[in-house]
């Protein structure tokens, strides 16, 4: 079996990018902390956000689908799932609660793993929740055109618990000492857990749920108000590459992990940046128009009204649409086509 020993992180140099990446994650972090104290209001509204996008994205990695109404009524509890799809959506809703609500008392074991991925299936009719795959796996990208293609060969089914328990011991001795940088033993760490696959089902949604309960368990708790989940499933093309760069060689102990640990930086980097950008432009008590008006103004190309209410939270849905009917009549914005496929265009 692979060897899995995180002491070599503390030794090796690392290239400008990722040092620069990590000091600029520091510099955010401590200001984030700042704007926890000053403007709770708001961030209590992003939490909500970010959480129903968490859900919905992670899952649509997977193909796993609904529409965006049934994603919050499901997310609220206001409905029960109707397919195999909403099922596992529901899931996985609930293991992000568990991950949000608790992650100080989650420790980074494989019984904890197990029961996770156990919860992750608690509404699916599947019987795979909470055991180790049975069959050997692969790692595989849906390409545009509907085709698949495997971009890795994980490890052997009778392999898995062991690989899963060394990596779990290797990381808290790794995290105990606190010689190497988290946000370097983290990617580390999940491209291991992605590399082994351990189970026959649900890889990478549990890969993307440890990932946020790392971060938190380090104080990076910038996913619970920005979904990195969300940037990870529109930049997932960069995700599968940097995956398959590092996992070059990792059989033998040989990868190098540095693609999937820039990539992985670089997206909790524009969390960071997105959450500090949101709240400065809603902390401000102002009416609703001038806070859509703010929204619209981020935006470049075409955007619908879901994704206006996403960046103005506190605003609601009626006030949103009388706020673009106004910048309507203004001559800010243009709407084109009609009901579902609606979207609207800067003037200006």
């Amino acid at each position: 079996m692979r060897d899995f020993n995180y002491k070599f992180l503390a030794g090796r140099s690392w290239d400008s990018e990722i040092l620069a990446l990590v000091a600029q994650i520091h510099e955010f972090k401590g200001r984030q902390e700042m704007y926890l104290k000053q403007k709770s209001a708001v961030l209590d509204k992003l939490v909500e956000v970010a959480k129903v996008q968490s859900t919905e994205a992670s899952n649509k990695i997977e193909g796993i689908v609904t529409t965006n109404t049934r994603i919050k009524l499901l997310y609220q509890e206001k409905t029960t799932p109707r397919n195999r799809d909403e099922e596992e959506i529901m899931g996985y809703r609930d293991v992000l609660n568990t991950i949000h609500e608790n992650y100080q008392y989650i420790p980074v074991r494989s019984s904890y793993i197990l029961q996770l991925h156990r919860d992750l299936y608690m509404y699916s009719a599947k019987s795979i929740g909470g055991r180790y795959k049975n069959t050997q796996n692969y790692i595989a990208e849906t390409r545009p055109d509907g085709t698949r293609a495997v971009r890795f060969m994980p490890l052997a089914p009778y392999e898995a618990p062991d690989a899963v328990d060394a990596a779990c011991e290797s990381y808290n001795r790794a995290i105990d000492t606190c010689v190497i940088e988290p946000l370097i033993l983290i990617p580390v760490f999940i491209h291991d857990f992605l590399c082994i696959h351990p189970f026959n089902d649900g890889n990478g949604r549990m890969a993307r749920l440890l990932t946020t309960l790392l971060l938190y368990r380090s104080e990076y708790v910038v996913g619970r108000y920005i979904s990195i989940e969300s940037k990870i499933e529109k930049t997932k093309l960069e995700y599968y590459d940097a995956l398959e760069h590092s996992g070059a060689g990792w059989h033998v102990g040989k990868n190098d992990p540095t693609p999937f640990v820039k990539y992985l930086l670089r997206i909790i980097l524009s969390a960071y940046r997105e959450f500090e950008s949101r709240v400065d432009m809603f902390g401000e008590r102002l009416p609703a128009v001038e806070l859509v008006r703010r929204a619209v103004e981020q935006k470049i190309g075409k955007f619908t009204k879901n994704e206006i209410m996403e960046m103005a939270p506190s605003v609601g849905k009626t006030s949103v649409e009388n706020a673009l009917n106004r910048l309507i009549q203004e001559k800010v914005i243009e709407r084109h086509g009609k009901g579902k496929t609606t979207f609207y265009t800067r003037l200006r």
